[in-house]
């Protein structure tokens, strides 16, 4: 999942619903809510950690932060060095977690396919959406973090992509680099606001409507191929923190309008394997 995270528009929801651990994560969040403070008094610190799963999110953080903080630098390099074939990897990594969720589909009526399809409409929306400005200000960076942290939690939508669609990216990131510690800490519990109570919605959905939940995640991954498909223009371009201009717009082209638009070739021997 960190490794997923480190890519803008690749989700970490898309490697949990993979592995297998997505409804063990959401239900572990959600039972982190106020009840753990009267099952404290009651039965201590050690019914709350069996309560919230404490292990598998204690483990399965420290696998993100290690692998954001190990395979950040490798895979921006590898991003800038050699783009279509990490993209064409991401982009069948995708696809299968695709034709793996249709498989969790118990049955294919009409609301299935309509959900499945709203969703693909949606997430296709939110990767060729301009970005908007939002004004810097407490509450918007409360309302960035609840909505961001949402998405990186939903496969196939990234919550770094979602914070540069609001404009909030580099407001985030140079309160990070300062070290601002008021806005970091508003943009923290809004995130904690935000996948607490979305957490709970989408495990309810879940638990209760299953069939058509699963079909509209399916959806959310099958919009989102176009963010990841190896071939793109560049519309737009954003300033990183390091002062360089990286792509913030793409367009979608196909091998031959790469090459022909580009004049690089379209690689597509290393790709399709």
């Amino acid at each position: 999942m960190g490794a997923a995270d480190v890519v803008p528009g690749v989700s970490g929801g898309t490697i949990a619903f993979i592995t297998g651990i997505y409804d063990t994560l959401l239900e572990s969040i959600r039972r982190v809510n106020p009840s753990i403070f009267s099952l404290w008094r009651k039965d201590g610190f050690s019914a709350v950690w069996r309560h919230a799963n404490g292990t598998f999110l204690c483990s399965l953080l420290a696998g993100i932060l290690t692998a954001i903080l190990t395979l950040a630098k490798a895979v921006s390099y590898a991003l800038t060095e050699h783009p279509i074939v990490i993209w064409s990897f991401f982009f069948g990594l995708i696809v299968a977690s695709a034709l793996h969720m249709i498989k969790q589909v118990e049955r294919w009526s009409v609301g299935e396919i309509l959900l499945a399809v709203g969703g693909a409409v949606f997430a296709y929306g939110i990767t060729v959406a301009s970005p908007i400005s939002m004004d810097f200000n407490m509450l918007t960076v409360f309302i960035a973090g609840s909505i961001a942290i949402c998405a990186m939690i939903l496969p196939g939508i990234s919550g770094s992509f979602i914070l540069l669609l609001l404009g909030m990216y580099a407001p985030v990131l140079d309160a990070v680099k300062s070290f601002n510690l008021p806005i970091l800490m508003l943009f923290a519990l809004g995130c904690l606001v935000g996948i607490l109570s979305f957490s709970h919605v989408l495990s309810w959905l879940l638990r209760n409507y299953r069939s058509l939940t699963i079909a509209f995640l399916t959806g959310l991954l099958i919009g989102a191929l176009g963010k990841v498909w190896p071939w793109k223009e560049v519309v737009s371009f954003r300033v990183n923190s390091a002062g360089e201009q990286v792509p913030l717009v793409e367009k979608v082209l196909t091998p031959g309008a790469f090459e022909a638009v580009t004049q690089q070739p379209a690689q597509l021997v290393l790709p399709l394997p």
